[in-house]
């Protein structure tokens, strides 16, 4: 592939799922100005990457894996002032407006609680809410099937556990 059919690839394939860059960033990511941050860096690393994609897999399984590393090593590389906003954005979510919804409210909460997650199970819950299988799971992080089942059965009762808390 020459340069030219090599960015045109590029280019559609960063259109047609551009969902999955924007569903990574947003977990990762509670701040607009890091999620852009991330996304470029996301997009240069598949740029990078681009010429090495195998169609034996799938597309949207190679763009995960890409997507969840460069995630987590941002994520890690900002960690403190990430969880300095996450605090932040913890105190403005308890002053809501009267006019959202118990289920926006909830919707809010489940994404705060996300957030607070470890990288590995922050992942794992994007992509079980995703609605992928446990194969295509394990596959984009490079875990046993068995694994993702059961990690994501805890990640579960953590979750419950913060709702629990807040309703009562």
């Amino acid at each position: 592939m020459d340069k030219e059919e090599q960015r045109q690839f590029f280019q559609d394939t960063i259109e047609r799922n551009k969902g999955i860059l924007l569903k990574v960033a947003r977990a990762y990511c509670p701040n607009n100005e890091d999620r852009q941050d991330l996304l470029q860096e996301i997009m240069i690393q598949i740029w990078q990457s681009i010429h090495k994609y195998d169609d034996q897999y799938k597309m949207s399984t190679w763009l995960y894996r890409i997507s969840l590393n460069v995630a987590i090593s941002f994520y890690r590389k900002n960690t403190t002032r990430i969880k300095n906003i996450t605090q932040y954005n913890e105190q403005f979510v308890l002053i809501t407006d009267e006019e959202i919804t118990e289920n926006e409210q909830n919707l809010n909460f489940l994404e705060q609680f996300i957030s607070e997650l470890r990288e590995l199970e922050k992942a794992l819950m994007l992509l079980y809410l995703e609605d992928k299988s446990h194969t295509d799971i394990a596959e984009i992080l490079g875990i046993s099937v068995s694994n993702v089942g059961t990690k994501i059965g805890r990640i579960k009762e953590k979750l419950k556990t913060r709702f629990s808390q807040i309703k009562s």
